[in-house]
Order: structure tokens, then C-alpha cells, then sequence
């Protein structure tokens, strides 16, 4: 049974503290297994009936519940009113920048998708200024479609396909974050699952706020302020975020993914990753961990952009495996032109899928074995090659994880797949909200 209250509470001073959490947990229980009446949320939190229903009336009164037709309970006795959240109350944005598209979408507080949008765009040879002016349109246009629908926007979280930082001269808040992260005494118990709180002009709510794209090669942005990018309007400068973590954050909230520690592969152009352990982002020390594209696969392999010699993009990277696969020119979309090969029985497309599936195993199998997750996803657009590239992903991991036992089952696909950041930085706005409720009336 959740605990209601923290132990060795005291004094008035806590008294607004113990109730913003119980606001948070009768939320969480109702998101969790909605629909339940009021007696079911008591008995399931260890509050009073009444302590509940004046909680309950305060969520109702914020539009964040709904009470409808009665809930099946189980006994005897009359029935309560069926409590749900609120799908026509706040809503968050989740807005993308990818190398060949822009995206948009709203979820509701229920988790529906309400708002999508995702269309072509050649973004890497774009200067910021213009990708961001037409995402700031794209979010502008979807803003008014949830509008239209009854929502209203309470967060808007970017999903970039890089190395995010706070800007220069702010001087080493990831070590920062990773150090509150460990005592629990300084970062905000809402966000315990999400991304920094601020963005430029913002960072009173958090001080490891991502404002600044560091490095974004397949985008070709280097040392990217987005707040001296997005253009000037109605729509507040939206948070940062790695598109990779989101991708992951997504498999938990929105997936049915079951494990919380697990690894999730993001690979299209370049190759990212994220590590979840117990439903929480790991970041590292300084904000730089998931370069699964430059751990090294071979010692004696071809020079990587990084440097680097053996990197896995030197053999998993889409236009390594396009060069592999012998297929030549121009493509809007090149996973798209892989499955089609594939598909067809071209056999050097599916000897160089073999060859980038056995790079991704040899490459995971350090990750397996150091941080144990309960699954390996991968996600993407890659998820789409998942037949030809988990076979061979299985078969490194099967003969070179040793020290554990390893469930093959472990290893799968991504049921979200390119849609997966997107979702996820939509949904950052949710939890938050469902974490903490009263962020709302603050």
C-alpha cells in the first residue's frame, strides 16, 4: 500500500506539503486504474473516506477529475461514482525536430493522443532560425486544434537529436543534478520520472534546464541557443530535451512497457540511447551518457566522425548500412528504403542488416552486463528493420553475456517506434501534472 504521508512530518509549516502529496497520490491511483469511486481511492492510499473525498473535491474543482456513472466495486452495498481523469482538461505539447521532419502532438491528461502532426522537412542543411520559425508555426497550428477540442497547453517539451546542455557559463550542473539526484533533497518530487523544468528566461524552476544544443551533428547544429532561435510570439520558448530519452521515457508511460530498468536504443542517421533504472532517467555525471553510436565495436575499425576508430555508427549508422547494402543516391528516408530492399530479398541489404544487428549485440552486450536492465527496446525508425536486425542483436547477446542469465525475450522492438520522442516529450507535461497537481494552482 503506497505511504500517504512522509514519516516525520511535523508542525504546520508541513501541513500544505502533506496535502500537495495526497492531492498527488489520490491522482497517481486514479491514473493508474481508473475507474474507481472514492472508497476504492481510500482504500487503496490508506486515507479516510473523508480525508479522500475533500482531496477528490479539490481535483474536480481543478478539472483534473471527472465523476460519472457508478463504479463496479466488488461488494455489497451501493456503489460510488466512478473518478477519471479529466480528457477534455490540461494537455501537454510535445513538438520534434528531426533530420528529414517536424513534428507536433498534444496528449491529454488521460493519455490520449489528441493533436499529431508529423511532416517532411530537410532540416540538416537549415540554418536554427528557420527550422525553428516553421516548428513555432507547426506548434502554433496544433496549439489551436486542442483549443478547438476544450484543452488548454500546459507544457511544451522539443525533442532534439543531440547533446543538450544549460549554455555556456552555468558551469557544471549536470555533476550538479546527478549529486541532488542521489540525496533526493533538492530536486522537485514531481519530476522524478521527467526532464529539467526550465528553459532560457525560465531558470528559477530548475537548474538543470537543457537551453542549449551543444552538438546535433545530424542536424548540423553546433552551440544552438533556442531561445535566441525561436521567434518572438505567443508560444513560450519550450523545454529541451534528447530526443532518445524521450523515446524511452515513452516505452514506460505510453508503450505498456512493464520493465523500468531497461535500455532503449534511438537509431535512424546517428544512434542514441537511454538508460532507465526504476523509472528514472540515468543522465551520468555531466549530462553526456546514451553515445551507444561511439561505443567502440571493432579496435581496428574504420575513423569515425568522432575520431574514434570501430565506432557502432561506422556499421550501424543508416548511411553505413545504405553503403553496406550497395544502395546509392539520395533518400528522404533511408530505413524506409532498407525495409523496401529487404522486403524484396535483396540479399546485400540483408547481409549488411546482419552485419549492423551483430554491431548493435557486440555493442549492447557492455551495457547488459553493467547496468543488468530488465530489457533492451529497440526503438526509432529502426524499429521498422527489427526483423532482420534482432536476430542477429540476440545472437552476440546470447554468446557474450556470460556473467547473468539473459532472457532472449529481453530484446525486442519498440512498439512505439519513430512516434516514441514525440509521445514522450508530450507526455513529460502529463506526469508532471499527475506527479504533482497542485503545479497547476502554484
Amino acid at each position: 500500500m503506497p505511504t500517504a504521508l512522509p514519516s516525520g512530518s511535523r508542525g504546520p509549516a508541513s501541513q500544505q506539503g502533506m496535502r500537495r502529496q495526497n492531492l498527488a497520490l489520490v491522482l497517481s491511483t486514479v491514473a493508474g486504474s481508473a475507474p474507481l469511486s472514492r472508497a476504492t481511492v481510500a482504500g487503496r492510499v490508506g486515507l479516510t473516506r473523508a480525508a479522500v473525498s475533500s482531496l477528490v473535491d479539490e481535483l474536480l474543482g481543478a478539472g483534473l477529475l471527472v465523476e460519472g456513472e457508478t463504479a463496479p466495486s466488488g461488494k455489497v452495498g451501493r456503489p460510488g461514482r466512478a473518478l477519471s481523469l479529466n480528457a477534455d482538461g490540461p494537455a501537454g505539447l510535445g513538438l520534434e525536430v528531426g533530420p528529414a521532419h517536424l513534428g507536433a502532438c498534444v496528449v491529454d491528461l488521460a493519455g490520449g493522443t489528441r493533436v499529431w502532426h508529423r511532416v517532411p522537412a530537410l532540416n540538416r542543411s537549415r540554418p536554427a532560425g528557420q527550422v525553428l520559425t516553421e516548428l513555432a508555426e507547426l506548434a502554433g497550428r496544433a496549439t489551436a486544434e486542442a483549443e478547438a477540442l476544450g484543452l488548454r497547453i500546459e507544457g511544451t517539451v522539443l525533442a532534439v537529436p543531440g547533446v543538450l546542455g544549460p549554455g555556456p557559463g552555468h558551469g557544471d550542473p549536470g555533476a550538479e543534478q546527478a549529486a541532488t539526484d542521489r540525496h533526493g533533497t533538492e530536486r522537485d518530487p514531481a519530476d522524478r520520472n521527467a526532464v529539467g523544468r526550465a528553459t532560457a528566461g525560465q531558470r528559477a524552476r530548475g537548474r538543470e534546464a537543457h537551453e542549449w544544443v551543444e552538438h546535433a551533428p545530424n542536424l548540423g547544429w553546433h552551440h544552438v541557443s533556442l531561445a535566441d532561435h525561436w521567434p518572438a510570439g505567443p508560444l513560450p520558448v519550450p523545454e529541451l530535451e534528447n530526443e532518445a530519452n524521450l523515446g524511452a521515457l515513452a516505452e514506460l508511460w505510453s508503450g505498456g512497457e512493464s520493465a523500468d530498468t531497461l535500455v532503449h536504443v534511438s537509431a535512424e542517421t546517428g544512434i542514441g540511447a537511454a538508460l532507465l533504472i526504476d523509472g528514472r532517467l540515468f543522465r551520468g555525471a555531466a549530462g553526456y551518457a546514451g553515445e551507444l553510436g561511439h561505443v567502440p565495436v571493432h579496435a581496428d575499425g574504420p575513423r569515425c566522425t568522432c575520431g574514434a576508430r570501430g565506432c557502432l555508427e561506422q556499421y550501424a549508422g543508416a548511411r553505413a548500412v545504405l553503403r553496406a547494402a550497395e544502395i546509392r543516391g539520395t533518400h528522404r528516408d533511408p530505413v524506409a528504403a532498407l525495409v523496401d530492399r529487404a522486403r524484396a530479398g535483396h540479399a546485400p541489404t540483408r547481409a549488411a542488416l546482419r552485419r549492423a544487428g551483430e554491431a548493435f549485440g557486440i555493442a549492447l552486450t557492455a551495457a547488459v552486463n553493467l547496468v543488468d536492465p530488465a530489457a533492451v527496446v529497440l526503438g526509432g525508425a529502426y524499429a521498422e528493420l527489427s526483423e532482420w536486425l534482432l536476430p542477429a542483436m540476440a545472437d552476440e547477446l546470447a554468446v557474450r553475456v556470460r556473467v547473468r542469465p539473459w532472457d532472449p525475450d529481453a530484446l525486442r522492438a519498440s512498439r512505439l517506434g519513430r512516434r516514441g520522442p514525440l509521445l514522450g516529450a508530450a507526455h513529460v507535461t502529463i506526469q508532471r501534472i499527475v506527479n504533482d497537481p497542485a503545479r497547476l494552482w502554484d
